[in-house]
């Protein structure tokens, strides 16, 4: 991305209201105001889920914003529509090709190649939401060797009966070498609007929501090959958060802290500026390393040995690049950075929204930590030293006052990660959906947007946090 005044806290960021959307969503991208001074303080001994700890702090009673749904055991794929796929079962479920149900050829726009694939596809059954939707992400945990690729894409039906075309969510490799995973623009019904990786309905105020969607999942692979995607875990959050300001405080929970790596993106500034202008925009896939190394993912030295040897830390320049997408021009994809975490061995990713500090700490409690998305001015966030209209932080623990521990990636090294922030400050500007930037003009805010990541099999400690805040 480019920016101009770093002082004006005036980049795009989405969900803004659909008149204000940028084409390319800016939101990861940790446009910030000055240097920060952080403090890096030591971390506390090892806490992982399966040490003793605090126990899990009871959710509120949702206030039933969002609805996040997932096809994942072999019962789920079985009741799909499927042409030319199969479902296996085993250890992880999931959907593979069979047969192709056909052939077609497929123009990169950005390479400009053409090539001819095999394909199959399969088809969700219809969800209803529980919440009417005024937007929906869909997020998805896959394999894809080289010679295979796959394409997501969803179709829904209003709250007056009408429907939505198929809108494509995102076409997605693991690897960059058979096609460039990306986003597509100019998807639009007149109702709703795709937005890089987000659904939106165009005018909230008209009362119009998505009432249920459907999935389709294509397959692809080189032809005369028997190569195949497998896809474990598909799903979409579709949330209706209201239009607020400010959130209700929540009382602080039990004090635990998680031992997660730290790495700092700024020590990564000027490298592989082909992926979004260098580290300076790596906020995203930064700490999505984090948290996937708390997990014990490890990349090999082979799958890095394309990264200047001379560069620390070569594993962050590793996910920038491979959580790039190439429309957007960023490493911002919410779940272009899910699905990169899945990749890695025993690991399931989602993107979704949460409620409350309350979720956060409950999800904490079991030793998950979450990477959460959020926008303010410089004077919002006591302690950051900077502004941003969005940027990505890593939530590892909270303090005995309930003050929230904060890997920050946007930091001067990887000592000075470790942050703590004032909780009320932080769940504010976590929670809300509007807000104004440094220009006073309205803008939005994510409404708690987070990933998380967790193991295949999680303890019962941590399923039973993972549903607490509406995720199987």
């Amino acid at each position: 991305m480019h920016w101009t005044c770093p002082d004006s806290d005036t980049w795009g960021f989405p969900p803004m209201s659909r008149a204000e959307q940028p084409s390319r969503r800016n939101v990861l991208a940790a446009a910030v105001a000055a240097a920060v001074a952080g403090t890096a303080g030591p971390a506390v001994a090892d806490t992982r889920a399966d040490m003793p700890a605090a126990p899990v702090p009871l959710a509120p009673t949702p206030a039933c914003t969002v609805d996040n749904h997932a096809w994942t055991t072999y019962a789920d794929w079985r009741c799909g529509t499927g042409e030319g796929t199969r479902a296996v079962a085993g250890s992880r479920p999931g959907i593979v090709i069979a047969g192709p149900a056909g052939t077609t050829d497929y123009t990169d726009p950005h390479t400009g190649q053409t090539a001819r694939w095999e394909y199959a596809t399969w088809t969700s059954p219809v969800h209803e939401l529980g919440v009417p939707a005024t937007e929906v992400i869909a997020s998805w945990n896959a394999h894809t060797p080289d010679g295979t690729w796959l394409q997501i894409e969803l179709a829904g039906t209003y709250s007056d009966g009408t429907a939505t075309p198929w809108y494509v969510m995102g076409r997605w490799a693991a690897g960059d070498q058979d096609i460039r995973r990306t986003s597509v623009d100019d998807q639009s019904d007149g109702k709703s609007s795709v937005w890089t990786d987000t659904l939106a309905v165009d005018d909230p105020a008209t009362g119009l929501r998505l009432a249920s969607y459907r999935l389709r999942l294509t397959l692809y692979r080189k032809p005369g090959t028997r190569l195949t995607p497998k896809v474990w875990r598909v799903g979409a959050m579709g949330s209706d958060v209201p239009d607020r300001f400010t959130v209700p405080a929540t009382t602080p929970g039990p004090a635990r802290e998680l031992v997660v790596p730290r790495y700092s993106q700024e020590t990564h500034i000027g490298q592989y500026p082909e992926y979004d202008n260098g580290g300076e925009a790596w906020c995203s896939p930064t700490s999505s390393q984090m948290i996937i190394e708390y997990w014990g993912g490890r990349l090999t030295p082979e799958q890095l040995a394309w990264v200047d040897p001379s560069f620390a830390d070569p594993q962050v320049c590793h996910a920038a690049r491979f959580t790039f997408d190439y429309q957007y021009e960023g490493c911002g994809n919410w779940p272009f950075n899910a699905a990169y975490a899945a990749t890695f061995e025993d690991l399931r990713a989602v993107v979704t929204r949460l409620g409350s500090l309350t979720d956060l700490e409950t999800l904490i409690a079991a030793g998950i930590p979450a990477i959460t998305s959020q926008s303010f001015l410089k004077e919002e966030l006591t302690g950051a030293g900077y502004g941003t209209a969005g940027h990505l932080m890593t939530v590892i623990g909270f303090t005995a006052d309930g003050d929230v521990i904060a890997n920050d990636p946007f930091s001067p090294s990887n000592e000075a990660v470790r942050r703590v922030y004032r909780r009320r400050e932080w769940e504010n500007i976590w929670l809300r959906t509007k807000r104004y930037n440094a220009s006073g003009k309205v803008v939005s805010g994510t409404g708690g947007v987070c990933y998380l990541y967790f193991p295949a099999c999680p303890t019962p400690r941590q399923r039973a946090a993972l549903a607490a805040v509406g995720v199987r």
